[in-house]
């Protein structure tokens, strides 16, 4: 496969390694090579068969709209763009694109998600949500911390989880989902020792994407990795 990498960022730049790790080949793209969405027109796409985005909410739409557009394929593991989800879904329908997203690609996250969906079903229980990140990340709450949100309050109707964010050095990223009831706290984390997680399943991703059409959120595919 070719692989474009779209972010030169530490987890763009480490996606790259491990496509390379993997025998692909992978070319990669900064946000000065693609002002704009600027490099992403159909003949720069022609022998491309997925493209990567992990660079920032203001970039993300017109990189995924770009590549939708002449119908190629795209994993978008930048957050902080949901509102306009729906639109970019019924743009890869349209288009015969690939669309595949998410708020984390790590696969121990998404045991997370899973685990958390079983802990809401508690009665009696007040939940909320930790999350910890770099200090250069952007978005607060991490989306990651609001897939939780959405998955404890969807279990819990009229329920409000807090969400409390922290900024610190480079942490990798840690969540924390705390149910505490009047006998007993049980909680749920997931701390990432380095972004390696987050890129080999964004990578596979990639591989699954591959040659197909429609749109997909990773939790909903993980396990046929």
């Amino acid at each position: 496969m070719l692989i474009l990498v779209l972010g030169k960022g530490k987890t763009g730049s480490l996606v790259a390694q491990v496509a390379r790790e993997r025998g692909h080949g992978v070319r990669v793209l900064d946000f000065n090579e693609n002002r704009e969405a600027s490099a992403l027109t159909a003949p720069s796409l022609g022998g491309v068969d997925v493209v990567i985005d992990f660079t920032n909410a203001k970039a993300v739409v017109k990189n995924i709209r770009a590549v939708l557009s002449v119908g190629a394929r795209i994993v978008v593991g930048t957050t902080g763009w949901y509102e306009q989800l729906d639109e970019m879904k019924a743009l890869a329908l349209r288009r015969n694109g690939g669309l595949l997203y998410g708020t984390n690609f790590s696969i121990g996250v998404q045991k997370l998600f899973r685990l958390t969906a079983e802990l809401a079903q508690l009665e009696g229980y007040q939940f909320a949500i930790a999350e910890t990140h770099h200090e250069s990340k952007l978005d607060a709450p991490s989306g990651t911390a609001i897939t939780l949100q959405q998955i404890v309050e969807a279990a819990q109707p009229g329920a409000h989880v807090e969400i409390t964010s922290h900024r610190v050095g480079d942490a990798k990223g840690e969540h924390i989902v705390t149910a505490k009831g009047p006998d007993d706290v049980l909680e749920l984390r997931h701390d990432a020792h380095n972004r390696r997680a987050f890129a080999l399943g964004a990578v596979r991703a990639a591989e699954w994407l591959a040659g197909k059409e429609g749109a997909w959120d990773f939790r909903e595919i993980f396990d046929q990795l």
